[in-house]
């Protein structure tokens, strides 16, 4: 028997890209606000050594995670890559998920519909107001701007749960085999 393929290879492709691009987003962005916090390597320099001032071992900081935060900036040019294309790719092939306002639709395809529509909000936001931090566009508005963009260590793992519950819930119901086509294309 022939199996039909309902992913594309470039929906294939770009659902991954985007999966890899979060997630190292989501990584990087979280080693920044916590754990390679400035402050708190500014802290662990100063405890080793009574020598350097603290703008000194901020500096310090800094220059430990340029290249990890180098990361954070890569992925997000393939994210916005990835968005930009996938939405011209849904323009043009149709959107493929529920409309979550359809009342005609059951509660579990208008949950689906909701949670797409949720993500490509969020990333939108995300890359707008990470665009604009990284150009300096409206230098006056950067601290609501980035409090906003950091909303995402929230976000990212909130749509990746619910993602993975979608899963389940499809894989259990009436889309057995979902994850193998979204893997494999068939």
């Amino acid at each position: 028997m022939e199996s039909k393929q309902k992913f594309t290879p470039l929906h294939r492709f770009l659902h991954w890209t985007i999966a890899v691009a979060m997630t190292m987003l989501l990584i990087t962005g979280f080693l920044r606000l916590f754990w390679m916090n400035k402050h708190h390597m500014a802290s662990i320099i100063g405890s080793k050594t009574q020598v350097l001032g603290e703008e000194e071992m901020i500096v310090i900081a800094k220059a430990i995670r340029e290249p990890m935060w180098e990361w954070h900036i890569i992925f997000a040019y393939v994210m916005i890559f990835a968005f930009l294309v996938r939405i011209i790719y849904m323009v043009f092939k149709g959107i493929k998920f529920p409309n979550p306002f359809n009342k005609n639709l059951s509660v579990k395809e208008r949950l689906q519909g909701s949670t797409y529509v949720f993500f490509y909000v969020f990333a939108f936001i995300s890359i707008v107001t990470g665009v604009s931090l990284k150009q300096g566009f409206f230098p006056e508005l950067k601290d609501p701007i980035e409090t906003v963009h950091k909303l995402g260590i929230y976000w990212f793992p909130l749509f990746i749960l619910l993602h993975f519950v979608g899963i389940v819930i499809a894989e259990y119901t009436n889309k057995k085999g979902i994850s193998s086509e979204m893997i494999s294309g068939k």
